[in-house]
């Protein structure tokens, strides 16, 4: 491929990416008696290599959890030896497959790993989908917090389209109540 289709690729402006083709920084790259510079597409493939953590909520009301979620994350990904180069904190439901924020990460190729708490911080439903196809790139999510059982993850995707429709229903201000008398119902159930 072209310079300019590399610089495209990582996101990155055509000076910077010959900027780094001149420091000999992409491997295979070479130049043509025309001048255009050609990168093999191996040379994009090694770039995944940039670390984000994804912290999410439900709610503005929640946004002080939005912060202990992210220092959370951060010691965690510190802990494995883990260089962040990014924290993005997202307001919005994990039902809305249309946040601009995570989007944005998907898209990134550059991005390598992708670290959440829980899986339902990331979307609370079709994870392995994104997983995937994330998987095809060479990519990985990271998730600190796995559910112990199928049951109980089973149980928070109920949970969940139930939070969703109540909240459509009734209103943010019942919403909560509604859920915790639904939870707590639930959990009787099942004890």
């Amino acid at each position: 491929m072209k310079l300019s289709g590399y610089a495209k690729e990582l996101g990155i402006s055509y000076q910077t990416a010959w900027n780094h083709f001149k420091a000999g920084k992409i491997a295979g790259a070479y130049q043509l008696e025309t001048g255009t510079v050609i990168v093999p597409n191996s040379a994009t493939q090694t770039k995944a290599s940039k670390v984000v953590v994804y912290c999410r909520v439900s709610s503005s009301m929640n946004k002080s959890n939005l912060e202990s979620q992210a220092d959370r994350l951060v010691a965690y990904s510190n802990a494995k030896g883990y260089q962040v180069n990014q924290v993005i904190k997202e307001v919005g439901s994990g039902l809305n497959d249309n946040r601009k924020k995570l989007q944005r990460i998907l898209n990134d190729r550059s991005v390598g790993l992708i670290i959440v708490e829980h899986k339902d911080r990331l979307t609370r439903f079709s994870f392995n989908y994104i997983q995937t196809l994330l998987n095809l790139d060479d990519r990985h999510i990271e998730i600190v917090n796995e559910v112990d059982t199928d049951k109980q993850d089973l149980i928070q995707d109920f949970v969940s389209v139930i939070t969703s429709f109540c909240a459509r229903l009734y209103g943010q201000r019942r919403t909560k109540r509604k859920t915790e008398e639904l939870i707590e119902q639930l959990e009787k159930e099942h004890l």
